[in-house]
């Protein structure tokens, strides 16, 4: 939401300090030392349950082999399994605190941690290797090689009368000190600066650093200046890559401005960078305080879970998928089993390559307040709009970091901001896009702070009945069985069987690779042309389409993970005879694209992609679904599971549109089966319940013989379907979380 808040915070609520050490650990946060005062330095150590805002003072045992870690500032704090590692810092040897002597440290500290909360004591190990020299407001990170290797912890630059920028390493398994060589071009000496951990990169930027030209180490009473420089150093080839130099100039405010003691935090593969202070040490009233927030996309995003199904009709799917973190929206595409006929006339427009900003390894960064940067995808609005479908329209401007809030809606994207799209022979591989190790460097724009109440109230939602929806159908197996499903977790049968979570994850039996289905796939946005469409007439579909060609659809590019489908994106006769020929094709005008309306009894496939800065990720794999046939009735909806001592109570309310009178339900339960063992993708069912009452009962026996589904969450799985005239239309899957 980019939305600040300010939590009701409790307890053993900490003074306010700088300078002090900071670390995550699941759902707490550790906070040590730092400068409570001017001259009045701390040791203390609190800890924050995030999930209750909850403060504790905590009191390490003191270490076995010397005294605990004095009062300090500009320390680093790392984290790395159970166990922080301190290193350094500023303390003051005056007793009095207006009377200021600073004394730089290199003393080094483990502080042993319990699980979820509490602390067990410092420890001093006995290291191996020179130690290396005191300093303050330094970095320090933890890495470990997924492959081979220890974890190790690597410091780098800091403040010991002059800024520093010499790179450490400690072994942490065998304790042993060392100074690697690296290639490339070393940062610039600084202190107060950031760096974090992505991949096999530390990311450095800003700081204080030397102003004298050259960027020699300056004398103790020389001048510095903040930076906006930006740096990776690769920590299996310890090579430095430069992105941002410091003299760089940025007239256009394409990128963060220079600053020093800002924070910076990494999320998934984005680096996110806030605040810090700008200014020069001989002009302290012109510094300036930046309320800034950027990002850093790093990569390309993975991809995303299969698609799910939610709903089914005649001719619409509502479609689900797992959210990717840190993603500007996804692109959907479907495939049908029935001939699609390709639209002539229709020209490919090629869109220009955009100029980016080069830097050394071949990285490039993008940022724009005001005018977003070439990524691999077109224009879109990044949007919460009020359509269930959550469907980008109109291939108006994207912003994919600021939000506003615009006649009532809130609104992530800003009209002036504006992605375009490089020619796609740049970005093409088996999927129709190549991977880019291009970071692209976004703002965003928050919302002011909110004053909230205690989130451990939250879980009172809990115990509210929450009505999902629950009519959803899917091929299943060679059969026309259609399934829905939705995922629910029981309390005691006080809470009046309410469901839980809506947490629909179906598991097709058809799930096939990406290599199995390669494919050219061009992302879109969404475009109501206004023309009729010709093409939906039952013979116009039937025209003779080459079975070689695997062709893939665009439905649209969504802000969320959901998505109603009922239309996709028909392509000229000319695209698709160059997808079939080549690798790489001009990029499509939306706008002039008619739009197919899904057919009744159809089998699509589905598959979706990632989008963030850096451009569409992989796509997913892939997932069949089939439209309803006329004239059965709809799957049963509201599922709800109360459990008791000796058995569970299964409920559901009628189809929300059935045809025809419902002549009997039947409930069915997943159960163990060496058929199971052979392809776990094939659930079997044994049959429950059948009659005209809308619940039934659950033995313990029959529970004893279920199947516990670990497609996802682990879940007992049940099925409940409906029959008229016709017969049985699609059932409604439930999972009961486990």
């Amino acid at each position: 939401t980019n939305q600040w808040f300010l939590p009701a915070v409790r307890g053993d609520i900490p003074p306010g300090c700088a300078a002090h050490g900071f670390v995550c650990d699941g759902t707490r946060i550790l906070v040590f030392g730092g400068m409570v005062e001017y001259g009045r330095y701390s040791n203390d150590l609190y800890e924050l349950q995030a999930s209750r805002w909850l403060w504790k003072k905590v009191k390490p045992q003191a270490p076995s082999n010397g005294s605990p870690p004095c009062p300090r500032l500009g320390h680093s704090f790392s984290l790395y399994g159970n166990k922080c590692y301190l290193f350094g810092g500023l303390a003051n040897e005056s007793e009095d605190s207006n009377n200021n002597v600073p004394r730089y440290l290199n003393d080094f500290y483990e502080l042993e941690l319990q699980h979820g909360s509490g602390v067990v004591g410092w420890s001093i190990p006995v290291t191996k290797g020179v130690l290396p020299s005191p300093r303050e407001s330094h970095t320090a990170i933890v890495y470990c090689r997924k492959d081979v290797g220890s974890p190790k912890m690597y410091i780098f630059g800091g403040m010991c009368g002059c800024r520093l920028n010499d790179l450490w390493e400690l072994d942490i398994e065998t304790m042993t000190w060392s100074r690697p060589e690296t290639k490339g071009t070393v940062p610039l000496p600084r202190s107060l600066h950031t760096a974090n951990v992505i991949g096999n990169k530390m990311y450095v930027f800003g700081g204080w650093v030397p102003q004298s030209a050259g960027g020699e180490i300056s004398a103790p009473d020389g001048e510095w200046k903040c930076t906006g420089s930006f740096s990776y150093l690769n920590l299996d080839t310890t090579e430095w890559i430069g992105l941002i130099s410091d003299c760089q100039e940025d007239k256009s405010n394409l990128l963060p401005g220079p600053r020093a003691g800002h924070c910076a935090v990494a999320v998934g593969t984005r680096l996110y960078i806030w605040s810090g202070r700008d200014g020069y040490r001989k002009a302290w009233n012109n510094q300036v305080c930046c309320k800034d927030l950027w990002y850093l996309d790093t990569e390309r995003p993975l991809a995303p879970s299969q698609v799910q199904l939610i709903r089914a009709t005649t001719n619409s799917f509502q479609l689900k998928w797992d959210e990717v973190p840190t993603v500007e929206g996804y692109l959907l595409q479907l495939h049908a089993d029935l001939p699609v006929p390709p639209v002539a006339g229709i020209p490919g427009t090629g869109v220009p390559e955009s100029s980016v900003l080069s830097s050394q390894g071949g990285c490039s960064l993008h940022q724009s307040p005001q005018s977003l940067p070439s990524v691999p995808y077109p224009e879109m609005k990044v949007d919460h709009p009020s359509q269930t479908n959550n469907l980008i329209p109109n291939n108006v401007q994207v912003a994919l970091s600021s939000s506003s809030k615009v006649e009532g809606k809130e609104k992530v994207a800003a009209p002036e901001n504006k992605v375009t799209q490089e020619t796609v022979k740049n970005h093409t591989d088996a999927t129709g896009f190549k991977e880019s190790n291009a970071p692209s460097l976004l703002p965003v724009c928050t919302s002011g702070a909110q004053t909230s109440a205690n989130v451990g109230e939250l879980h009172d939602l809990d115990k509210q009945n929450v009505n999902p929806d629950a009519s959803v159908s899917s091929t299943v197996s060679s059969t026309q069985t259609m399934v829905t499903q939705q995922a629910v977790k029981t309390e005691s049968s006080s809470t009046n069987g309410a469901v839980v979570k809506d947490e629909t994850s179906l598991t097709t039996c058809n799930s096939k690779s990406e290599a199995a289905e390669t494919a050219y796939a061009m992302p879109s946005t969404r475009v109501n042309t206004g023309q009729p469409n010709d093409s939906h007439s039952p013979r116009a579909a039937q025209r003779p389409v080459k079975s070689r060609d695997r062709r893939w659809y665009d439905v649209g590019i969504f802000k969320n993970n959901s998505a109603v489908v009922s239309q996709f994106y028909l392509l000229p006769e000319e695209t698709l005879n160059i997808n079939s020929k080549t690798e790489a094709a001009d990029v499509l005008d939306y706008r002039l694209l008619k739009k197919q309306d899904l057919f009744p009894g159809t089998v699509y496939r589905f598959r979706v992609a990632a989008i963030n800065g850096c451009g569409v990720g992989p796509f997913s794999k892939i997932s069949e679904f089939k439209t309803c046939i006329p004239g059965f009735p709809g799957a049963p909806s509201t599922v709800k599971i109360t459990k008791s001592v000796d058995c569970i109570h299964l409920s559901w309310e009628p189809p929300a549109s059935p045809s025809g009178n419902i002549l009997e339900y039947s409930a069915y339960l997943a159960i163990r089966s060496t058929q199971l063992q052979e392809n776990p993708s094939q659930l079997v069912f044994m049959r429950i319940y059948c009659g005209l009452k809308t619940s039934c009962i659950v033995t313990a026996a029959q529970l004893s013989n279920a199947h516990v589904d670990y497609s996802s969450r682990p879940a007992i799985v049940f099925r409940i379907s409906a029959k008229n005239e016709r017969g049985y239309g699609p059932a409604t899957q439930v999972r009961w979380l486990q």
